[in-house]
């Protein structure tokens, strides 16, 4: 009630102001608006209340404010024209200041810090500067908020103690205007001052903040703060996290490559595979042309190998952006790269042999674990450098000198990658299986980090004893030493195999699926065939590659062990028909043990589509493998 007086009070004075020099008026009479607006020019108060006089008691819709700007000062010109830190502390000395003033003083005193790389505590110690802090704290309410959030990240970078009475009355009235502040200095605070919270009252404040976002975020406008925000503070809230992937698909179409790096870093970081958002950034990013940044190349390829996010069309374009720009690629950019890549399971043969030859170019600027790291992408996609002779040579020699240095684990992950490679040496074989290092892995493997470990030492092993026979003699694992189970999730091309089969040989006791090897690879099925090319039960005869062999009969003379495998859409690389590493070297290994491989690609498989013409596919494919081991 009171406020309504208020306004019409307002209403009626500012309309008495405009009809006080109108001499003909009669008290009582009606206004003649349109000959005043004739007559007179109209004040400003008048104009602006005039149509509330004219309705009477209407109580307005919408409150109407008038903003009234201070004018400017002659100290206010020469805050901006200092252009050094002396010179704005002598203006403390000869000035009084106000609160907002102080702010601004203090602001424009971080800005120049910051750009000379100087030291804040030297400032902060200065008696003006305390002067100064003294007009802050008294007149803190009167700083206007732009200026407010700015001073409280400018008290930060000067190097402000936690305890300081000044930061604390700062934190408090940022903390008191929380819901007041526009949505841009909501955002800038959020930024910066999620890198300071420490104390309670600082986890408090960035609490409030963050839910103050949650609340607000349909405010955002700007493609840009979307992508900071997630950058920034996207970890502290999954449902905050949810608002911004959602602000970012209607954005998407405005961001700059800048902002699609951003928000590729952001959802790596925090693992949020957000399918419609990535292929969104994907699409937008592939109609725009823009001159890109090395380092942005690099971490939107991180950022795709991280989340495992295939897109054909990006990866062609990194890799076209990328290849001319290797030479001034860094040794951490180019170990990057091969990394992401080796992820995404995606091999360019150009780039990688642009990448290869800048390792050959700059081997002196690249560390041991650059090198590491480079190898195992390589064996991982199966890369084998058209200069590998030299390229092997020379990175192989650097990396002599440094194997004893290495985690246990990254050596073996380095000597296993070797293995696909087959550039493997005595030096590496010794290393990993000498008693030292295999007694880690007996006994109590729970982990599952230690089961894979375990798993590839029995990989390695079986390489020393198939493949480096003519070089190498030893050591190796103890036949007593336990071999690892692997487990494989039943498909459906590998149930359909299994059924299938069962029809080819006649009987279930012909075949055998799945069977664990003492090689440390896993047969999808195995079938013995005499030398007339007829099933022999496989209970019944010794079988030495299973880790339990039940038979004890010996094998017939001419029998052949087929062992079948299953290659699924993972095991590929991407967009190719090229097996990844491992399992070219699960293929060698079991061939050099006397197997003969037949394989069964998922896009072989897919498009049989009845029983007779699957089991005509496995026959025929029985039946060239023993027709090559024939003709060898």
């Amino acid at each position: 009630m009171a406020s309504r007086v208020v306004r019409r009070a307002v209403r009626l004075i500012g309309a008495s102001f405009v009809v006080a020099p109108v001499s003909s008026a009669v008290p009582g009479s009606a206004v003649n608006w349109r000959g005043l607006k004739q007559g007179y020019s109209l004040s400003p108060i008048a104009r602006l209340h005039a149509s509330s006089f004219h309705h009477g008691d209407r109580i307005l819709a919408e409150e109407q404010v008038i903003s009234r700007v201070p004018e400017r000062t002659e100290l206010d010109g020469l805050i901006e024209s200092a252009d050094s830190v002396e010179n704005l502390l002598h203006l403390i000395s000869d000035h009084s200041f106000k609160g907002n003033q102080a702010a601004v003083l203090v602001n424009h005193l971080s800005r120049i810090a910051a750009d000379r790389k100087m030291e804040g505590g030297s400032i902060l110690q200065d008696n003006r500067f305390q002067k100064l802090q003294s007009t802050l704290e008294d007149e803190i309410s009167t700083v206007w908020n732009g200026n407010l959030v700015s001073l409280l990240r400018s008290l930060y970078y000067l190097g402000q103690n936690d305890r300081s009475k000044t930061l604390r009355l700062v934190e408090n009235e940022v903390h008191w205007r929380l819901r007041r502040l526009g949505f841009k200095h909501l955002a800038t605070l959020a930024e910066f001052y999620v890198t300071y919270v420490r104390t309670a009252g600082q986890k408090a404040l960035m609490d409030d903040i963050i839910k103050n976002l949650e609340l607000r975020w349909t405010e955002i406008e700007d493609a840009k703060l979307v992508a900071t925000l997630m950058l920034k503070v996207g970890h502290l809230s999954t449902t905050l996290m949810d608002r911004l992937e959602d602000k970012g698909l209607e954005l998407a179409e405005h961001f700059t490559p800048e902002d699609t790096r951003k928000m590729a870093l952001a959802l790596a970081q925090q693992n949020r595979r957000s399918i419609p958002l990535l292929r969104a950034l994907s699409y937008h990013l592939m109609q725009k042309h823009f001159d890109f940044r090395s380092s942005l190349l690099v971490d939107l390829a991180f950022a795709y190998g991280k989340l495992n996010f295939h897109q054909t069309q990006v990866f062609q374009k990194l890799a076209a952006e990328l290849l001319p720009r290797v030479p001034e690629l860094s040794p951490g950019d180019v170990m990057r790269c091969t990394k992401s890549f080796s992820y995404l399971k995606w091999l360019n043969l150009p780039l990688f042999e642009a990448f290869t030859q800048h390792v050959m170019d700059n081997l002196e600027k690249y560390n041991p674990l650059h090198l590491c790291n480079i190898i195992m992408a390589f064996a991982r996609l199966n890369y084998h450098p058209a200069k590998g002779d030299s390229f092997f040579g020379v990175v192989l020699e650097k990396l002599e000198c440094v194997l004893a240095d290495f985690d246990r684990f990254l050596l073996i992950d380095l000597v296993w990658s070797l293995c696909i490679l087959q550039q493997v040496k005595t030096s590496h074989l010794q290393k990993v299986l000498e008693p030292v290092m295999y007694s880690a892995f007996v006994g109590g493997i729970k982990s599952q980090k230690m089961q894979n470990y375990h798993l590839k030492l029995v990989h390695i092993n079986t390489a020393a004893m198939l493949e480096c026979t003519d070089f190498y003699k030893g050591p190796f694992l103890p036949s007593e030493h336990p071999s690892h189970y692997v487990e494989k999730k039943p498909t459906i091309l590998h149930t359909g195999l299994q059924e299938v089969l069962v029809t080819v040989v006649g009987d279930s006791k012909n075949c055998r699926s799945p069977v664990n090897t003492i090689y440390g690879w896993l047969l999808d099925s195995e079938v013995l065939l005499d030398s007339d090319n007829k099933p022999l039960p496989l209970n019944e005869f010794v079988a030495p590659h299973v880790l339990h062999s039940e038979g004890i009969k010996p094998l017939p003379q001419g029998a052949r062990r087929l062992a079948f495998l299953c290659w699924e859409f993972p095991n590929y690389c991407s967009r190719s028909k090229d097996l990844l590493g491992r399992f070219v070297m699960a293929r060698r290994h079991l061939q050099a043990a006397g197997f003969l491989i037949v394989e069964v690609p998922y896009f072989e498989w897919l498009e049989l589509k009845s029983e007779w013409q699957k089991v005509a596919y496995l026959k025929d494919k029985m039946g060239k493998v023993v027709a090559e081991d024939m003709a060898r």
